[in-house]
């Protein structure tokens, strides 16, 4: 490497973006790809019409439906940065992917739709993030569209989020007269629509208005905007960057993402805010630090089908310490097993590339045979830890699961067994007749796994709906008996061949629990 480690290291900024569906979180995604030169054109996630389709979103169904079911992970470098973005679902039904990208960052860009504000996902996002302590910064979009006034949308951030907020820069007007942002922060008005012969930045005098003679300062928006300024200095929050650092302040900056305004001055920005690749806690309760000589890291992900020719299967590696290099050799505690990582890669999407080298902050990918398991730690040389356990969600709904065809049983099973090790569906089956049955978090999950088993894998699925489940499992397995089984407590095993209950309901959980006090039921959170 040209740089040395320390420097290499502190220029990672690994960050994800977070948002309700449809904020434009996606799209955002694209604009930085396009500053960071990793892509010429930008396109868009609805891009069905002109057949251009978003960076981000590669797999088949997200182009077809529009949205976001995968997060992605997207490298480019910009200002002599390296910059790792993990574009995430917004849809809650695909929540649990985006609560275990955010243990593998170490910042979050919050998109906020200026004509919705704060929205129900968000609140769920935001949390995950403040409960980590992880730095957040806030982009309001949509400035191009009419929406709710920006003093309204910053009493809201910090009323329902509960977190205090800078406003970096200012709207002056919005929707059809949005002329542009007052920037605070750079001390500068950027123009919305420059005409051709004029400059896009123009400067601010001493007393904080524009320095130069522009039709601008007639208009009522500008003079609406000069005022909340006045407002925001005299009576707003101080910029902090300690407090930024720690979550408890979120700069925030409003734009457009869909036509590219604010977006360029908001990654210039939150490159030099932002943080660099942070300690990471194990299960012994001790903080790896990124610049210690032992490589490590740990799997937040694992994707099937990346290259459906290929029938791959990559696990993606949030690198915590030390320096990767192809060709070394890794322990995963887990196994108690070593892997030589020869066949490694990085990405921008589905594009992807092999990579040599990389080290703490980066996410690397590993082609997987079906050895690793999310949450698993990798590990150099003889360091023995694992780091802290990833969020995995207990399932609500539950579907009976078969192939059309029995003919194409073994692709069926296979598939199943691939696209259950990414974590978004669980697996089951019954105890004697092995009939499968899937749990998940939310209905859609159900739509993409039959819509995926029929593209990847070319198998057509019947499944029966067996409504919502509570889901346990059992600490003393042994003194389970079959006969407490019954039709409100159905007993099956998960892929570990563990013991599970699948109760009706609660009540059918407490009446199970009254009638076998010595069975000793958890929930897998």
């Amino acid at each position: 490497m040209q740089k040395n480690k320390h420097d290499e290291i502190t220029s990672r900024r690994t960050f994800a973006i977070i948002s309700h569906p449809d904020a434009g979180k996606t799209t955002i995604t694209e604009k930085l790809l396009y500053f960071g030169g990793a892509i010429r054109d930008a396109g868009t996630v609805k891009g069905k019409k002109s057949g251009k389709f978003a960076t981000s979103d590669w797999m088949e169904i997200e182009k077809q439906r529009g949205i976001s079911v995968t997060s992605s992970v997207l490298q480019f470098d910009y200002a002599g940065k390296r910059v790792n973005i993990l574009d995430t679902p917004g849809h809650e039904d695909f929540s649990e992917d985006t609560y275990r990208t955010l243990m593998a960052v170490d910042a979050a860009v919050m998109m906020v739709d200026s004509a919705k504000g704060i929205e129900p996902q968000t609140i769920k996002l935001f949390k995950v993030c403040k409960m980590r302590g992880i730095p957040i910064f806030t982009f309001i979009n949509k400035m191009d569209r009419q929406g709710k006034e920006p003093l309204e949308l910053m009493e809201e951030l910090e009323e329902v989020l509960e977190i205090q907020s800078y406003a970096m820069n200012w709207p002056i007007g919005m929707g059809k007269e949005f002329l542009g942002i007052y920037d605070r922060f750079n001390e500068r008005i950027e123009l919305a629509r420059p005409n051709a012969d004029e400059e896009r930045f123009l400067p601010i005098d001493d007393e904080g208005e524009l320095a130069v003679e522009h039709s601008m300062k007639e208009t009522s928006y500008y003079k609406q905007a000069l005022e909340d300024v006045m407002l925001l200095n005299e009576a707003g929050n101080d910029f902090d960057e300690e407090r930024i650092a720690k979550g408890d302040l979120t700069p925030v900056f409003f734009g457009s993402a869909l036509t590219n305004f604010g977006v360029q001055t908001f990654l210039e920005t939150f490159l030099q805010f932002a943080p660099e690749p942070q300690p990471r806690l194990t299960k012994d309760a001790e903080y790896v630090d990124p610049e210690s000589d032992v490589f490590s890291g740990f799997i937040f992900k694992i994707q099937a089908n990346m290259n459906p020719a290929h029938r791959d299967r990559i696990a993606f590696v949030r690198i915590v310490s030390g320096e990767f290099e192809r060709g070394m050799t890794v322990t995963v505690p887990r196994l108690s097993k070593n892997f030589k990582l020869t066949q490694t890669t990085q990405f921008l999407a589905d594009d992807r590339e092999t990579v040599n080298q990389a080290v703490a902050g980066d996410i690397i990918g590993l082609y997987d045979t079906g050895n690793y398991q999310i949450g698993d730690t990798v590990i150099s040389g003889k360091a023995n830890f694992q780091f802290e356990a990833l969020p995995q969600f207990t399932p609500e709904l539950f579907v009976r699961v078969n192939a059309k065809n029995v003919m194409k049983s073994k692709q069926f099973h296979k598939g199943i067994l691939q696209l259950v090790q990414e974590g978004a569906i669980q697996y089951y089956k019954t105890l004697h007749t092995e009939e499968v049955i899937l749990g998940a978090v939310g209905q859609l999950q159900f739509e993409v796994f039959e819509h995926r088993m029929r593209a990847e894998y070319h198998v057509e699925v019947q499944m029966e709906t067996m409504g919502s489940k509570v889901a346990r499992w059992i600490e003393n397995e042994e003194d389970v008996k079959e006969s407490m089984a019954g039709q409100r407590a159905l007993l099956v095993k998960d892929r570990h061949d563990q013991k599970v209950f699948l109760f009706e309901n609660n009540f059918a959980m407490r009446w199970f629990q009254d009638k076998f006090p010595d069975i000793k039921l958890y929930n897998q959170l």
